[in-house]
């Protein structure tokens, strides 16, 4: 079984997400994504971010509770940071290949999470585009520190086979969709 993990905090959860789960499940050649929603982020802060079960309401709305799944998984685990959940569920499904699905926003971002090279030694990564990201995302630390192990985008449908480091830059459709613009226009979980 292939499973590709979408991280966040889904706060709250909107139509982006669902494109990037779509966008990773065809692309990737995935039997399911989980929306993996983080009972608390260590880099964001609290105020302004929602009550985790609004959060997974949110992420259960845009699932299909089937090919597309929100889980609250890290509850259970006991996890905080993406390392340590990685590390239990290998353990926990020793027979999944997983993939770590992630925007180019998170890309840029990734140094700045504990142990974030361990996180990319863990599992291989299929990164997708978000404006304003791109560039900086692939000239960023982490794509350099890990040049040797970026995959041509042909390659995606069997990254989840590849062993890790691997990881993959999709060319996607993207979209400008993000939470804190929904939270700053009072809307709520988009459909």
């Amino acid at each position: 079984m292939r499973v590709g993990l979408l991280g966040g905090s889904f706060n709250p959860a909107h139509a982006g997400h669902r494109h990037v789960a779509d966008s990773a499940l065809r692309r990737l050649r995935l039997d399911q994504v989980w929306l993996l929603v983080s009972p608390g982020n260590p880099l964001k802060p609290e105020q302004g971010m929602a009550p985790f079960a609004q959060r997974l309401a949110s992420a259960r709305r845009i699932a299909d509770g089937r090919r597309v799944v929100a889980s609250g998984i890290e509850t259970t685990l006991g996890t905080r940071f993406t390392r340590d959940t990685l590390r239990a569920l290998l353990r926990r499904f020793p027979r999944v290949r997983f993939v770590w699905v992630m925007g180019a926003d998170i890309l840029v971002q990734l140094p700045h999470w504990q142990r974030w090279r361990d996180v990319v030694r863990h599992v291989p990564m299929a990164v997708l585009p978000r404006p304003a990201y791109n560039r900086r995302a692939l000239a960023g630390p982490a794509a350099r520190r890990f040049r040797t192990a970026r995959r041509a985008a042909s390659l995606a449908p069997v990254l989840a086979l590849a062993g890790a480091p691997a990881w993959v830059f999709l060319p996607v459709r993207q979209t400008p969709v993000s939470a804190t613009d929904i939270r700053a226009a009072g809307k709520g979980a988009v459909p």
